[in-house]
Parts: C-alpha cells; structure tokens; sequence
C-alpha cells in the first residue's frame, strides 16, 4: 500500500541516553513528540537531557515550529503510540525484550505508522519475527551517537521489511538533515560499529603490546587519519591517496603491500588483566577531567566541524561561489603572508 503521508507526530520509545537525543533532534526539526519510558525519573531526566542540549541545536539552525513546549511524556506506552506517524524504538538491547515490545506496537498502531529501531546490532530479520500482523512496517533506523548533532542514520530492512518502508524511511530522514545510508543485507552491528569495532580491536592489541599508551594511541588517532575522516570516508581518501591516477593507481602501488600488512593485524582477548590495562591508561589520558567537561569538549569541537562541512556543502550548492573557490584557496596563502 503506498504512503506518502507526511511525518510530524514522533513517539519516543525509551528515553535513555539514545532516547533522549532522538527526542531533541525531532523537536528542533518542530515536530510534536510523545515520549514514553517505564523508570520512574525519566520525564525528568529527558526534559534535562533536552534543555541542555537545546543550545547546541539553536546553533546547527532550529526548523520552523521548533519548541522544547512541543515535547510531552506519559508511562502509557498506548497513550504514547496515539496519532503517531512514526515510532523510533530505543528500548533495551534484548532479543527477547524486543521481539515482545514489537508485537505490542504492531497490535497498538495503524499499518502505515512505521516502526523504527536505534538498535545497534540486533537483526531485524529476528526482531519483527514475531510481529503477526504487519512486519512489512518494520526497519532499522540505527543512528550514531549522540543522534541530535551526528548526522549518520543506518537503514536497513528485515526478511520481511516492505521496500516502500525502507524508502520512506530513508526519504524521511533525509529530509530532516540526517545522513541516511541504505544497507542492501542485514550484517550484525551494521555497518559503522562493525568499522569501530575493527579499529578498536587493533587499538587494544596495540596497547596490549605495549606499543603506545593509550593516550598516544588516541593521539595517533585524532590527530592522523582521524582529521581525514572527518572530511572523507576511506575510499575517497583513498582515491587522493593515488594522486594524479586516482584509486587506479593506489591500488597498483598499495594492494600488494596493504593485504600483507593484515596479516600482522591482531586479535586480543580481553581478559580481566587487559581491560585493567586498558582502564588504568584511559585514566591516566583523562586526569581531572570530568565526563561532562569531556563530553562538552567533544561537543564543541563537533558543532565546529559540522558547521564547517555545512558551509561547504552550502558553497558547492552556489555555482557561482565554487567557481570561485579554487582561486580564492590559491590566493588565501599569499594574502596572509601580506597581513602577517
């Protein structure tokens, strides 16, 4: 049955941290959100979640409509699902607990309101297995966190996930400004915790070693091919890493040496004396610091690059001003040579 209704009205399954930042993402977009959680302090710790939050939102740009007044809670997870357009089911990380939550809204909500999980890992294939009535209706919407600043939103569909899910799913959360990706077959972990994942493997085989610490591994991070990744993912990167020939060459000249250097890749097993190691060097890089200062730190920097790649993205849509640019970026070293 095709659907081109228009999504305004989002209930907010589970307002744990995921939860939360889903919930202030939908409101700064100006759309109305009901959200529902079984712990007793939830609607506070959602409301203070989303107040804070608020001030880095009003700097990516609010939406027209946009107002923290939009937000409303209730326990009743009925009552939540009422008028509903979409579900973004952030529940816990449990097969079983998800099998049941999902026959419950399947039986609660009309068969054009699509349900969509933040689930991290979990198939959908297994998660709507036990939906009778319309599993069709069912997609995974897998953001990256926190989901209110990180743009990236991994789509994939179950066995029995309709294609016009899949589609509107996609099309929608396009069109609030996330970066949706479509994953053609299930795979678990998705796609980018299976990229985390393969990177954190080496990191703590690195540091198994003794290698580095681990606040030199994180620097050789953040300040190497992590720079990078925030501007191109690893093909791309790739492609330049070929100069004048492109991804052409970079295979001719890399393939041989890169597959014989996976070889060396390690597989630590995390026992109790290496997660020890692992947590002692994690202290050690913090010090004094806070969670919150860190989680601040991390904010701040990532509304800056944000606001950067917007601003390129908004220059590249001007034709006139991406004429420009090339010549403006040749002049830029000379002119500041001239003021210095």
């Amino acid at each position: 049955m095709s659907n081109t209704k228009t999504i305004r009205r989002i209930a907010i399954v589970g307002t744990g941290v995921i939860g939360a930042s889903w919930a202030a993402q939908y409101l700064a977009k100006g759309m109305q959100v009901v959200a529902t959680d079984i712990a007793p302090n939830a609607e506070t710790a959602l409301r203070n979640f989303v107040k804070e939050a608020w001030p880095a939102l009003e700097r990516l740009g609010l939406s027209p409509g946009a107002s923290q007044s939009n937000l409303k809670f209730t326990h009743d997870l009925a009552e939540a699902l009422a008028g509903a357009d979409l579900v973004q089911e952030n529940g816990p990380e449990r097969l079983d607990f998800k099998q049941g939550l999902y026959r419950q809204l399947d039986e609660l909500l009309p068969p054009d309101v699509i349900i969509a999980s933040s689930s991290s890992g979990l198939k959908m294939s297994d998660i709507q297995s036990g939906v009778a009535l319309h599993p069709e209706r069912c997609v995974i919407g897998h953001p990256f966190n926190p989901p209110h600043l990180i743009p990236l939103v991994e789509v994939v569909g179950g066995g029995k996930t309709s294609e016009e899910t899949i589609r509107r799913a996609i099309d929608f959360y396009k069109s609030i400004g996330k970066k949706a990706i479509r994953l053609n077959k299930e795979m678990p972990g998705h796609v980018a915790n299976r990229l985390q994942g393969a990177l954190a493997r080496e990191v703590y085989y690195l540091i198994a070693e003794d290698v580095l610490s681990a606040a030199d591994v994180d620097d050789a991070l953040s300040w190497g091919p992590g720079l990078r990744w925030g501007i191109m993912g690893n093909m791309m990167l790739n492609h330049l890493g070929g100069g004048p020939g492109g991804i052409e060459h970079f295979f001719h000249q890399f393939a041989g040496p890169m597959s014989a250097s996976w070889k060396a890749l390690g597989s630590p097993v995390l026992t109790p004396e290496l997660q020890k190691k692992l947590i002692d060097g994690v202290h050690a890089e913090v010090g004094s610091r806070t969670i919150e200062e860190l989680e601040a730190e991390r904010d701040e920097i990532l509304l800056g690059l944000l606001e950067l790649r917007t601003s390129r993205l908004q220059t590249v849509a001007s034709p006139t001003v991406a004429a420009d640019l090339p010549r403006k970026l040749k002049s830029a070293p000379a002119q500041a040579a001239r003021e210095a």
